[in-house]
């Protein structure tokens, strides 16, 4: 009797539901702070995610001879771009640079890799757009115009890569923010070994594969499964129409594309109709990715329920949250993801109690 009194006990504890409570604030500085714990008279413990609001956008633009008319639309479109991240108060940093940065490492002129404040005839002074910037929507127009005398030999994961790596730009990339980089070219990427252009062989010996920028990107981050710290978006040919509008120049950005699924991003066309709305598919993805964070007991799904300033979400993947079990991470969407100092409630219950 002894014996069925204590296993039903035991499985009664095991069943309690505890409340998880994220006292996050995005924005913070400290990475070892605990980012979780239970109610008072509970088990304590720490997860080492922080969930932030700091975010650091790369753009890559190609400054070939065909893209006038493509930099003329993003820089007409940016406010569409922009405006999450200026209205929830999101630590941003924005830097620009070229499909031809690659080239600091083929010819003696480091500068090529250093992060873009105009074309060179028409300069902002401003090589970091931040919350600080008086005007950021004007200072990106004058920096994403980058010309069309660019190196006709496009190489964006090269070209990426290059600047990311370069210590010219030491200061853009910071340790605890995520990552998005957003490729802009009619062309696709032939980043190789070699300096030589490949002319456009995707089969060449020299070449180098999207995963290897794939595990650039992780390392660089820091990612791991469950917690991926960056992504990449690419605006781009995706179809044989618009692929016919721009020949001879163009090229279906295959490779491009390819970067963009294993990382989570958007692909959007630079034939469409509606740039605004391409850029504001951009900038949602990254808010979501950016904000997301990873349980790290096991729970029943069924039992969650999140509390964003006191006002219960729903789950709804266009503006709520969603919960992928096999990585135990929940994700907000659209206008749900939380502006900076909101005070986010996750309350489940846990399969165990450890």
């Amino acid at each position: 009797m002894k014996d069925l009194r204590f296993k039903f006990f035991n499985d009664k504890f095991q069943r309690y539901c505890l409340t998880l409570i994220l006292l996050a604030t995005f924005g913070c500085q400290n990475a070892e702070q605990p980012t979780f714990s239970l109610l008072p008279g509970e088990h304590v413990f720490q997860q080492n995610k922080v969930i932030n609001n700091k975010i650091d956008i790369l753009w890559v633009i190609d400054n070939s001879g065909s893209m006038n008319n493509l930099q003329n639309e993003l820089a007409n479109n940016f406010s569409a771009f922009i405006n999450d991240f200026v209205t929830k108060n999101f630590d941003y940093k924005i830097a620009v640079t070229t499909t031809d940065a690659w080239t600091a490492s083929s010819i003696p002129d480091a500068s090529m890799a250093k992060v873009r404040d105009g074309d060179g005839a028409t300069s902002s002074g401003v090589f970091y757009i931040t919350p600080d910037t008086p005007d950021p929507v004007g200072t990106f127009v004058v920096n994403v115009k980058q010309g069309v005398s660019g190196n006709g030999d496009e190489r964006p994961f090269q070209s990426m890569k290059e600047t990311l790596e370069s210590p010219l730009n030491s200061d853009f990339r910071r340790s605890d923010a995520f990552l998005a980089v957003i490729i802009v070219t009619d062309e696709d990427d032939f980043s190789a070994n070699t300096f030589d252009y490949i002319n456009e062989d995707y089969g060449h010996a020299q070449i180098h594969s999207v995963q290897s920028y794939v595990d650039f990107l992780d390392n660089l981050t820091n990612s791991s499964v469950g917690n991926q710290r960056y992504s990449v978006s690419g605006i781009t040919i995706t179809e044989s129409t618009c692929l016919a509008e721009n020949n001879p120049w163009g090229n279906i950005a295959q490779r491009v594309h390819s970067i963009v699924d294993a990382t989570n991003g958007v692909v959007g066309d630079v034939c469409s109709d509606n740039f605004s709305q391409t850029l504001n598919d951009i900038q949602l993805k990254i808010n979501e990715l950016a904000t997301q964070f990873r349980i790290e007991r096991d729970l029943y799904p069924e039992t969650l329920e999140v509390v964003v300033d006191g006002v219960t979400l729903s789950e709804n993947t266009q503006n709520g949250w969603s919960y992928t079990v096999d990585t135990k991470v929940l994700s907000f969407h659209g206008d749900a993801v939380p502006e900076q100092g909101a005070e986010i409630k996750v309350h489940y219950e846990p399969v165990t109690i450890k």
